[in-house]
């Protein structure tokens, strides 16, 4: 059972999940927060993520959530307002409270707002595929703040504790800065996956072509990071090879139509891309 110290804010935690349970434990383990309690909404969850955190306690609706002056509703996008409407509804007593999503504003929890609450959207700009991989990879991590001013300076301050590199997002700007993220990180599995998959249709071992699509990722973040997107850009589309981009999209589009597009917009990007500085 973990000792409250009366000199650090309590943390409630709503959402169990890779985020929540990243963002707690370095908080908890650099004393910037007490983390109280968590709820999920799978049951076992918040028990797993108490252990995971190594502080709180486990809870199974908001209701039971005691009263604290730090809340991060480490919720899906389209559970941040029901989650705040609900929260609001049982009366807590009005705190800070931060929700995590890169696309939706801090205004997505506009019920707390009303009921006298402050709060900001954070967004660390990481991968958290695994716990223990974010919280090793997080320091230099930058964190992406919009909201209430209080709420943003207590987020400044927490993310800065724990080696996060803070700035200040206009509300409008998330989309495109959301969307930077994804392009940066999660198209690169679909791609590595498709990369694999194709191999495998024309008659690769699954674990040749696996590892032919990771040699090619490895060798890529090389030479992005050596040489930048413009100099470690190769392909037809670099060379302007017009024959080899008409009959390979017209081949991909006969074998699945969706890969067809991809591989026209992506043509088209790495065209523009080449074109640069010319």
């Amino acid at each position: 059972m973990t000792v409250a110290n009366a000199s650090v804010p309590r943390l409630n935690l709503v959402g169990a999940g890779r985020v929540g349970r990243t963002l707690a434990r370095l908080w908890q383990r650099a004393g910037v927060v007490q983390v109280q309690a968590v709820l999920a909404r799978q049951p076992g969850s918040a028990a797993q993520a108490v252990a995971v955190i190594g502080a709180g306690q486990a809870v199974d609706r908001l209701a039971a959530l005691p009263p604290a002056e730090l809340w991060l509703l480490a919720v899906p996008d389209t559970q941040i307002a029901p989650v705040a409407a609900a929260l609001a509804a049982t009366g807590a007593a009005p705190a800070i409270a931060w929700h995590a999503s890169g696309f939706l504003p801090a205004s997505e929890a506009a019920p707390l707002q009303a009921a006298g609450w402050s709060v900001a959207s954070t967004h660390p700009a990481l991968s958290f595929a695994d716990v223990d991989q974010a919280c090793a990879q997080f320091p230099g991590t930058l964190c992406a703040l919009e909201g209430d001013a209080a709420a943003v300076a207590r987020a400044r301050a927490a993310f800065q504790a724990i080696g996060g590199q803070c700035v200040d997002l206009a509300a409008a700007d998330k989309p495109l800065y959301h969307a930077a993220a994804v392009f940066a990180s999660n198209f690169a599995p679909v791609l590595q996956a498709v990369a694999a998959g194709l191999w495998r249709d024309v008659g690769l071992p699954a674990d040749r072509s696996e590892a032919l699509a990771a040699g090619f990722l490895q060798r890529a973040a090389a030479n992005l990071q050596a040489l930048g997107p413009r100099g470690a850009l190769t392909g037809p589309a670099a060379r302007g090879d017009t024959r080899v981009l008409t009959e390979q999209g017209a081949a991909l589009t006969a074998h699945d139509p969706v890969l067809g597009q991809a591989y026209a917009a992506l043509s088209e990007l790495a065209r523009r891309l080449a074109a640069q500085s010319r």
